[in-house]
Formats: C-alpha cells, sequence, structure tokens
C-alpha cells in the first residue's frame, strides 16, 4: 500500500501501517509485515493507547480467525478516541447484495445542529445537480467537449493523480510548480480543497471500514456515498479533525486554496459563460461535476460494497471488482505510475485505492 513519506502531525493509532500486503484468496488467511516501509520518525507504530504488543496479537488472531481480526481492528481503531455520540452499534442488516452489516443509521439530515460549512456543502451539491437537469436542453457539442476536456484535467489529473496519489499517499514527488498546478487542477473539480480531501481520505485509511472511517459503509449506502459531506462535526468526532495533514498546512499555498477554494469554481463558471453562454456553464460546471462527483463518491461507496474480493485484507470490508475500471481510475493510476520513480508504491498492492 503506498504511503505518504511527510511527518503526520498529532498522529492517532494507524490501523493500516504496519499492514503492507496480503495474500490472494485461497491462502492461509495472513497478514504481512514490511517495517522496511514505514519511517518510525513520521509513523510511529506505538502509542501511549497502541502498543506493540497489541498489533502482535491481532496479528496473530489474523492467522486463525478473519472475523475476530476485524473486531480487534475496530478496538485498535477505537483507542484514543472519545466514544461516538450515536447509540450503541448493533446489527442493523447487511446491504442489498453486500456482506457487509449496516451497525448505525446516523440521522443527517434532521435531529442535529447543522454549522455552516454543512449548508454550504449541501447548497453546492444541489446547485451543481440542479445545472446539470439542463444538460439535455442545451446540448452542443462545443459545450460537450469543453466540459469532457475539463473533466479530465481536474478528474484524473487533479483528483486521481494530484489530491490522491502525490499528496494524499506520496506515491512520487514532483517540482513543486508542477505539483501546485495539478493541485489547483483538482479544486476546480469541486471536491473541495487539497487540505479537506487529503485529511479525509488519509483518515480513510486510517481507520478503513471500520466506525471511524469518514465514509464507513456500516452507516450505510447513502452515508458512504454523499451524506457523510454534509455533517462535518461528526466527521471531526469520528476522526479527531484535520491532524494528519501537517505536511501540506505548513505550505502557503495550500492555506491559501483552502481560504480561497469557492472563489476559484466560482471563477471558472463565469469564465465559462463568458466564452460559450449557458450551455457552458450547464456542461463545464453542472453536467460535468455532477458526473465526476459520483465517479468519486461510487469509489467510497459501491466499490467498498460490492464486486469480487481478490486480496485477503483484514482491514477492508468491501471489495474490488470491475468497479474501478469503469470509473476511469485506472487510467488515472497509469499516468500516475509513468510520473512514478516508484512504480511498485503508486500500485499500492494491488488496490487502486
Amino acid at each position: 500500500m503506498a504511503l505518504m513519506t511527510s511527518p503526520l502531525t498529532k498522529s492517532k493509532p494507524c490501523l493500516f501501517l504496519p499492514f503492507t500486503h496480503a495474500k490472494k484468496l485461497g491462502s492461509p488467511p495472513a497478514i504481512l509485515l514490511n517495517y522496511g516501509h514505514y519511517n518510525p520518525k513520521f509513523l510511529p507504530l506505538t502509542t501511549n493507547k497502541c502498543k506493540k504488543e497489541k498489533l502482535s496479537s491481532l496479528l496473530d488472531a489474523s492467522n486463525k480467525n478473519y472475523s475476530s481480526t476485524k473486531k480487534a481492528l475496530q478496538v485498535v481503531a477505537d483507542a484514543g478516541n472519545a466514544p461516538l455520540s450515536e447509540a450503541e452499534p448493533r446489527n442493523l442488516g447487511k446491504i442489498f447484495l453486500s456482506d457487509v452489516v449496516v451497525r448505525r443509521r446516523r440521522q443527517v439530515f434532521w435531529g442535529r445542529k447543522w454549522n455552516s460549512s454543512d449548508i454550504v456543502n449541501a447548497g453546492v451539491i444541489s446547485a451543481v445537480h440542479f445545472l446539470s437537469l439542463f444538460g439535455p436542453f442545451y446540448f452542443t457539442w462545443p459545450a460537450f467537449w469543453v466540459a469532457l476536456g475539463i473533466g479530465i484535467v481536474t478528474g484524473l489529473l487533479g483528483i486521481t493523480l494530484s489530491f490522491h496519489r502525490n499528496l494524499s499517499h506520496r506515491s512520487f514527488k514532483l517540482p513543486k510548480w508542477l505539483e501546485y498546478f495539478f493541485a489547483y487542477c483538482g479544486v476546480q473539480a469541486l471536491q473541495r480543497d487539497p487540505i479537506f480531501w487529503v485529511s479525509t481520505h488519509r483518515h480513510h485509511h486510517q481507520f478503513c471500514d471500520s466506525e471511524r472511517d469518514p465514509h464507513s459503509p456500516t452507516e450505510g449506502f447513502w452515508f458512504s456515498h454523499i451524506t457523510w459531506l454534509f455533517d462535518n462535526n461528526y466527521i471531526t468526532e469520528k476522526c479527531g479533525g484535520q491532524n494528519n495533514v501537517g505536511d501540506l498546512e505548513k505550505q502557503p499555498f495550500y492555506k491559501f486554496m483552502q481560504n480561497t477554494y469557492f472563489l476559484h469554481p466560482i471563477a471558472l463558471g463565469v469564465l465559462l459563460y463568458a466564452v460559450g453562454g449557458f450551455p457552458f456553464l450547464v456542461w463545464g460546471m453542472g453536467v460535468r461535476t455532477a458526473l465526476a462527483l459520483h465517479i468519486t463518491w461510487l469509489i467510497n461507496s459501491a466499490s467498498h460494497l460490492w464486486g469480487k474480493r481478490a486480496w485477503n485484507t483484514a482491514t477492508c470490508l468491501g471489495t474490488i471488482g470491475g468497479l474501478r475500471c469503469l470509473l476511469l481510475e485506472k487510467v488515472g493510476i497509469i499516468i500516475t505510475m509513468l510520473l512514478n520513480t516508484q512504480p511498485d508504491m503508486a500500485w499500492n498492492g494491488g488496490r487502486l485505492t
């Protein structure tokens, strides 16, 4: 699994750190250690809450009972974190055609206080989808090609190559000007600023598919797909806030992007309208953005729920099938590997997460 090489500040117990590779199914269940990939200066394996002895016993359990290992991983995920405010986890049934059991039902839309960030997120996502509804009525070939071009630049180069492989996992290094350029492309994908995106994705790997996962499938399909974005306080409660992106926060460029985030997509929308009128705005900001958002969200939800499990991993409940080929992520991975000086890290041990 690809790992970020930059220091993480105030790191919490991290599930995925000691587990790097997994055997294909059919082999005896085992988790292989590869400490050579980890720099203890940045990612210590021991904290006051997560001892080496606990990890060793967890590894022993994995060879005996896969299901008990998943429970042990949840215990490690909860170590050092306050109990969740939601009701105690319980079996609420499996998700349709999936082996994932729903353990909590977060009431996202009512029974809680919405903060300004929640309202803005919901407003922007609603506006994008509303704008995309005009797509069939304002279709032109120039507008279509503009949307496709912007989608490739913002989605493949901005999100997959920059936000995901370069910034979240530190799979390769780029000259700073090129790193910032690709990151700016990601800003125009309307998936929030780099600091938020990277922090969330690192938390996702840290607490993969446990109840501490920011978009855990154990809280239902729609929570893992979209509604987690509307409850920032709950995500902070689960993960502990943006305490794992010190490498980005110390760079003025990323702080500037965080503080001025919404101005940049607005500027792009104004430019598209000035050049091509309402069709360019509908397709360049509405259809293109809505489609790209759901592609990313399906990776968070569907890719962790349905498909074929090719690898025996104790940290992820989801399965990997043909979904990601359809979701274009492989294209981004190929581009990444062409730039990568260490392709084995970019491939991420067979997973495209």
